[in-house]
């Protein structure tokens, strides 16, 4: 199986541009940065970084399971935030998705678009 596999879900946002929700080429699943927008509606879901958190973690999860996977096979996690004050809370909620052991994670403060607080993407191995 090594030909590149795109994957798309209703439960997850439409790609604004030209990239995949999700792309796996033999056992590597990348699921694309995933913002706080709900897929039914297409607006931004929650005015805190929790609400935010919660609705990408969402998002990403509905990828990982259009590709029959989920968070206990993702090794590599990035979180980008636009406030470094928003860590904690962000964290607490994104605690409640990932149990041990952990992926890796590397949590970046970026520019995102206007209301965004928040844009998780995943890497994972799948059988």
């Amino acid at each position: 199986m090594n030909d590149k596999i795109a994957f798309s879900t209703a439960k997850a946002p439409r790609p604004a541009a030209a990239y995949s929700q999700g792309v796996r080429k033999g056992g590597i699943l990348q699921v694309a940065g995933q913002v706080p927008v709900d897929p039914e509606t297409g607006l931004v879901i929650g005015e805190t970084v929790g609400e935010q958190t919660r609705q990408a973690m969402e998002n990403v999860q509905a990828v990982l399971a259009e590709a029959g996977s989920g968070f206990d096979d993702v090794i590599m996690v990035r979180v980008h935030l636009t406030r470094r004050e928003d860590f904690a809370e962000m964290n607490a909620v994104y605690e409640k998705y990932v149990r041990e052991p952990f992926p890796a994670r590397t949590t970046v403060f970026v520019g995102l678009a206007e209301g965004l607080l928040v844009e998780i993407d995943a890497l994972a191995v799948v059988g």
